[in-house]
């Protein structure tokens, strides 16, 4: 387990950030519990697409999900400096809802002919809600699950916390462009 841990943890130097140690150690458990459970690898996320719905997608999914964790550290910074105590912010949970908010798609994802397709599971159960499962089973506090289950269109039927809506933001910044490109 500990060369996974490692592998982790070279894919997901942002974990560092998480100033909160049992937060970290959760966030990293989360990763390492959906791995246990996919099909996919560390390596197979430098290579499969961060998503399934633009035909075609050249952005691997750990280009996304690192760029989305950057933003949303990056926004949730300059919120703090310009809005100060009107606006509180928790940027541990920002930065481990961001590193999160797509964990389930290891459950949502499989590769079959070396190409990522949607698995049975993932046509049952979408992302936010394999990756809350996956959150809360590693003890992830209710916060950051809060925002893995809302990051997404799912997330439009809640009201999202301030942390929630940076990282929807966030991703939605991610992923939109690439969308309007296959247009």
């Amino acid at each position: 387990m500990s060369e996974m841990r490692d592998k982790v943890m070279r894919h997901w130097p942002e974990i560092g950030w998480v100033k909160d140690i049992d937060l970290r150690e959760q966030v990293l458990a989360t990763w390492l519990l959906a791995f246990e459970r996919s099909p996919l690898t560390p390596e197979d996320l430098e290579e499969i697409p961060f998503t399934l719905l633009v035909p075609g997608c050249k952005a691997t999914f750990m280009e996304h999900k690192r760029c989305v964790v950057h933003i949303a550290r990056k926004s949730a910074e300059a919120m703090r400096e310009f809005f100060r105590d009107n606006l509180p912010i928790d940027m541990d949970t920002v930065i481990a809802g961001a590193i999160l908010a797509d964990v389930g798609k290891l459950l949502e994802y499989e590769l079959r002919d070396g190409k990522a397709v949607q698995s049975d599971r993932g046509k049952a159960l979408r992302h936010p809600f394999t990756g809350v499962a996956l959150a809360m089973e590693c003890g992830v506090p209710d916060a950051v699950c809060h925002i893995i289950a809302a990051h997404a269109d799912e997330g439009n039927l809640v009201k999202r916390t301030t942390e929630a809506l940076i990282v929807h933001h966030a991703d939605f910044m991610a992923y939109l462009p690439f969308k309007n490109l296959a247009k």
